[in-house]
């Protein structure tokens, strides 16, 4: 929850813009420090707010 709220964040800023992508979620257990699942389950409850959508094989991106 703390890493979808520092996206959230991030994205309410304007730090990650609509139509660009997120970092993947292996990039995000490193940055971060934490487990690729718990990055995953921080991208679905993203998704679940709306804030990015998934297209498979290419990417999470943040939502216009």
């Amino acid at each position: 929850m703390q890493l979808a709220n520092i996206v959230a964040a991030k994205i309410a800023s304007g730090e990650l813009q609509p139509d660009r992508p997120i970092p993947a979620e292996t990039r995000l257990a490193e940055q971060y420090g934490i487990a690729r699942l718990t990055a995953r389950r921080a991208v679905r409850e993203l998704q679940e707010r709306g804030l990015v959508v998934t297209v498979p094989g290419k990417g999470t991106y943040v939502a216009e």
